[in-house]
């Protein structure tokens, strides 16, 4: 895999440093922008990497941020004592596994994010479910559509078609705290 020397110069420019072990942009902006970046499982030092998925583009990582200061990710780790939504969460977690290993085996089963038993990292979320697509697990729907709707970044950094957190059945009040409508 071979990734354009300018998507690697915006990448630079969007992170602040040099990428490492990029192989593709899996995600492109509608604006056109590299959003999220598949890295190499292992570093060209040899360094194990995990984080299969990467967000770069500037918008993203700080809505994914505003979200985890928003306490999201506890929100959703509650509720993973619902067996169906556990269940989506280790689908995820061994398809992630998979994808990453297809590359190179890090000997683990850590794959990221916290999966399959905590929500740790938005970031990753929100880069996974990117990178594969609306419906590919539960959660990363989720932080997508919440951070398409509160950063107003539908149609620019996000799809103008990902699910929006109504299709979802999620509600939002007005202090930004979200959820699930009954």
């Amino acid at each position: 895999m071979t990734v354009a020397d300018e998507d690697l110069a915006i990448v630079e420019k969007q992170l602040g440093r040099a990428p490492r072990g990029v192989l593709e942009v899996s995600y492109r902006t509608p604006d056109g922008q590299p959003g999220v970046v598949k890295t190499a499982p292992k570093l060209p030092d040899g360094t194990p990497f995990p984080t299969l998925y990467y967000l770069t583009d500037p918008r993203l990582t700080a809505e994914a941020s505003r979200l985890e200061v928003a306490q999201v990710m506890k929100w959703m780790e509650a509720r993973l004592k619902d067996p169906k939504l556990a269940d989506d969460y280790q689908r995820a977690h061994e398809h992630y596994l998979a994808k990453r290993n297809a590359i190179a085996d890090l000997g683990t089963d850590f794959s990221g994010g916290g999966m399959p038993e905590r929500v740790k990292c938005l970031h990753v979320l929100i880069a996974y479910a990117l990178a594969e697509g609306p419906g590919h697990f539960r959660f990363g729907d989720e932080a997508v559509a919440l951070a398409a709707e509160h950063g107003d970044l539908r149609g620019t950094a996000l799809p103008a078609d990902w699910p929006t957190t109504a299709d979802l059945g999620i509600e939002v009040a007005a202090d930004g705290t979200a959820r699930v409508k009954e």
